[in-house]
């Protein structure tokens, strides 16, 4: 065995994955001090019902999501992917203060949605940074700990919410203005301290969408994202978290504290989980991670005291854990290396078509028959997405095959 794998795994990862694991963790808790407190800010402040904050999340995730194949093709077409990701976390600082003046809910809907263009132009080029500079066999661990870095961010972000809306007797603007300083800090970290790697010299500039660069998108890569989109649709969007919190009668400026929860299970577990999905079958994980989010549903529909809220936010941070990590790596790994910008980009863009649908259904839902129904069918939905894995597990394309079991 060499000396480089005598080393922890930790201290093989490449130094560019830490410093865009701290840019993440950064703007998250700049996003997650707004995002945390923003459904109630919606529905209490600016009277929005279930369904209108289901439309703004939806699109403003869908967006971002979409976002990122054309700054995917992109990066893959110029070859750099840095000054791509700049842009993106500089145009998501500088939209905080918008959240800070909103009047009605379509000027917080401008501000989601321009937030998450920016969060969309940086995605792919980070995560596609993320793989150039990760040996293979390290992958799972290393988009496992960007991600563990990014949630210990949506972490502190809603404890900061919790503490200034205490201290400053429930003012969100108050809180949404000090959001923008380690948004601005992210941008300055991620200037400075990240080198991006070399192009090698066999690299020509061409257009990543062209039907032969396409067709290099082999049927392994089509059936990660059609794995992708399901698991999307199966999980709406966490505000409604934050609604089913606010329902368990806790004092308005704790609410945030349901997302601490969430986000610090997922900050421990995400790192793990990663680096078991390195040695373990992908199609396994997958499944086991459907199912925590089962049971993460049926917690949350039972009952709306604040110990099953708590309990099922929890086992739902266990479930992002297990598998966006994960689902990312899949991508790198069946993706040729000079398309993986374009390659992410699909990827999400089919994942935000089902984000909004997903989040839009929730709020109907919510609306017409109650939070426990809009629990339940999502748990009916993760039961028929689990049956489907496992039956397109046993058909899947060779290249998957092998991490089948």
């Amino acid at each position: 065995m060499s000396a480089p794998a005598r080393l922890p795994v930790l201290r093989q990862i490449p130094a560019g994955v830490w410093v865009l694991g701290f840019v993440s963790m950064l703007m998250d808790i700049s996003s997650e001090m707004i995002h945390s407190l923003l459904p109630l800010f919606m529905v209490s402040a600016l009277g929005a019902s279930a369904l209108v904050v289901g439309i703004v999340e939806g699109m403003a995730e869908a967006t971002a999501l979409m976002v990122k194949v054309f700054s995917g093709v992109l990066s893959d077409y110029l070859g750099k992917r840095k000054w791509l990701a700049v842009l993106g976390y500089g145009l998501g600082a500088l939209t905080k203060p918008l959240f800070a003046l909103a009047p009605t809910t379509g000027v917080v809907l401008t501000a989601r949605l321009l937030d998450r263009v920016g969060k969309g132009i940086r995605g792919a080029p980070r995560d596609a940074l993320v793989a150039d500079v990760t040996p293979a066999h390290l992958r799972g661990a290393a988009f496992g700990l960007r991600q563990s870095l990014d949630t210990v961010g949506a972490v502190l972000g809603p404890l900061l919410a919790v503490g200034l809306m205490l201290l400053w007797s429930n003012d969100f603007r108050a809180v949404f203005w000090v959001a923008v300083v380690p948004g601005l800090l992210a941008v300055v970290l991620l200037c400075v301290g990240l080198r991006e790697p070399k192009l090698p010299p066999t690299h020509r500039r061409t257009n990543p969408i062209r039907r032969d660069n396409l067709r290099r998108l082999g049927r392994a890569y089509w059936w990660v994202v059609g794995i992708g989109a399901v698991f999307t649709l199966a999980r709406f969007s966490e505000a409604f978290l934050v609604l089913r919190a606010q329902q368990s009668g806790m004092a308005l400026a704790l609410v945030p504290l349901v997302m601490v929860a969430m986000n610090l299970v997922y900050a421990l577990s995400a790192y793990p989980f990663g680096k078991l999905s390195d040695r373990m079958g992908h199609a396994r994980l997958l499944g086991w991670g459907l199912a925590v989010l089962i049971a993460a549903d049926l917690v949350l529909a039972v009952h709306d005291h604040w110990a099953s809220v708590l309990a099922g936010v929890a086992l739902w941070g266990v479930h992002m854990g297990m598998t966006q990590g994960l689902l990312a790596a899949m991508v790198a790994d069946t993706a040729p290396e000079d398309l993986r910008g374009t390659a992410y980009g699909f990827f999400n863009l089919v994942s935000g078509v089902a984000m909004l649908a997903a989040s839009v259904v929730a709020g109907l839902l919510w609306d017409r028959f109650g939070a426990s129904f809009t629990f339940y069918a999502g748990a009916l939905f993760c039961a028929v997405t689990l049956a489907c894995l496992m039956a397109s597990a046993r058909a899947r394309p060779g290249g998957e095959a092998a991490r089948a079991d």
